[in-house]
């Protein structure tokens, strides 16, 4: 179970050079920076596939929320790879599809839009990590 003093870790897509990559990192630097500081802490994806071993405990040790920005879902599944228990994932692309309105574009910044994806986002990501704990949590499985 979750307890409060235990830190939920968010895994983003390293998508570097797409846009709905740059919106899940977005995504994570909001929800772990300004929403849910004391309860987040950030693992880049890239440092699980370099095999870091502070990267690899911290997935092993706490649920994890992963943020994928295509449907191969790398985030996913190398947190589970490495032993870690998704407690939710999410797929920017299926964020796109539910706010139409909200049309990501550029790279190395985001067009208006896209920054205000990533704030819904992390806004919605900020409900789920609420109701991480209990028996959702423990059965490990997405709330997806």
């Amino acid at each position: 179970m979750t307890d409060a003093k235990q830190k939920v870790v968010v895994v983003p897509c390293s998508g570097i050079g797409k846009p709905l990559g740059t919106v899940s990192r977005e995504a994570a630097y909001e929800l772990c920076d300004n929403l849910r500081p004391e309860r987040t802490r950030l693992v880049a994806l890239s440092k699980l596939v370099l095999g870091d071993a502070e990267a690899r405990d911290q997935v092993r040790t706490s649920p994890a929320i992963t943020i994928d920005g295509c449907k191969q879902m790398c985030a996913s599944k190398l947190v589970k790879h490495h032993g870690g228990r998704v407690a939710h994932e999410v797929a920017v692309f299926d964020a796109v599809r539910n706010h139409k309105d909200l049309k990501p574009k550029g790279i190395a910044e985001l067009n208006p839009e896209g920054r205000e994806l990533a704030r819904v986002l992390a806004g919605e990501l900020a409900v789920e990590l609420d109701a991480i704990g209990g028996s959702a949590a423990e059965e490990g499985g997405p709330h997806a």
